[in-house]
């Protein structure tokens, strides 16, 4: 079996501002295993914030022996992107052996579209507000938000769209006296859910204080192995396929945070519908689903998933699993 890595840049339809910085285009890997007779593909986000670069995750996945599995992929690599796309690709190519589609090869029943969050950049207020007006028409927006001033920018968010359902990530970027001082206006503003408002490191702060609007793992929860540090701070884990290494885990920890209690988010890194589609079967039946990574780029792949007023569709064929 041969193993390949691709490089690609996916333009994005407008400048994309997280707490931790801004972006113009989604920088991807795309993984390719190929038997002879088939040929399976993957994708991953290498992300600085877990100390990976295109080129250690390159290296990680090219050291592989050709003959790798899925099983022993688990014994060979961490979780993390490099994983993430190698695992997703190998489900691509037993899909496409065994003249099936990857649910049924997991087990589960056939998947339908889920509503997707919208993401929404950190910005000043009015240009929030104006974005937010933009996208009022949709029923689930995600402000990203992380600085010691968002209260005007919620306010902005709020009046920009009265009717959506919103969600908000402040991708580490409190102290817990500024999450302390927002909760209550969370609550307010009609919040449904605070992600990640402290950073991983610094999350025991969580225990004790008061969640009025349910609380995600987003940095502080990358696959089973996190859930044990996770509890009496967060109600939510956010499973995304780049963290957990792939979408046998991701299935796993599903399975694993619900047993414990915990809701489940499954959310995504910027990249193309490759990316997002094995998540979608990951989302099934998810309290929030958050896989807009297409519908921030100004081009896509060649058969992109289906985003509708009933969400985020899965895969065809001819894209993925």
């Amino acid at each position: 079996m041969e193993i390949s890595v691709t490089p690609d840049v996916f333009k994005l339809a407008q400048v994309f501002t997280i707490s931790r910085g801004s972006r113009t285009e989604a920088k991807v890997l795309t993984v390719r295993v190929q038997d002879g007779d088939h040929a399976g593909w993957g994708e991953c986000v290498p992300y600085a914030r877990y100390d990976e670069t295109l080129e250690s995750v390159t290296n990680e996945i090219m050291g592989l022996p050709e003959d790798i599995t899925r099983a022993a992929l688990y014994d060979l690599l961490p979780a993390g992107a490099a994983r993430n796309a190698v695992d997703c690709a190998l489900w691509d190519l037993e899909a496409k052996r065994a003249g099936k589609r990857a649910w049924e090869l997991a087990g589960l029943t056939a998947p339908g579209p889920e509503i997707t969050a919208y993401t929404l950049s950190l910005a000043e207020p009015a240009e929030m507000q104006t974005q937010a007006a933009k996208n009022a028409f949709r029923p689930l927006l995600k402000i990203k938000l992380g600085t010691p001033d968002d209260m005007p920018r919620l306010e902005a968010v709020r009046a920009g769209a009265p009717t959506s359902r919103i969600i908000v990530d402040a991708n580490e970027g409190w102290s817990a006296e500024v999450y302390a001082d927002l909760a209550p206006h969370l609550v307010r503003l009609g919040v449904d859910l605070v992600e990640q408002p402290l950073p991983a490191g610094e999350d025991d702060a969580l225990i004790g204080m008061e969640r009025p609007v349910p609380v995600c793992a987003d940095e502080s929860c990358h696959d089973r192995a996190s859930l044990p540090k996770l509890k009496g701070k967060y109600d939510v884990v956010n499973i995304k396929l780049d963290k957990t290494g792939g979408l046998t885990e991701a299935l796993a920890l599903r399975e694993a945070a619900l047993a414990e209690g915990y809701q489940v988010m499954v959310g995504c890194m910027v990249g193309s519908s490759l990316a997002m589609a094995p998540a979608t079967l990951v989302a099934q039946g998810a309290m929030v689903t958050d896989l807009d990574g297409p519908l921030l780029l100004a081009e896509d792949r060649e058969t992109p998933l289906l985003f509708d007023d009933a969400g985020v569709h899965p895969p065809v064929a001819a894209l993925w699993g």
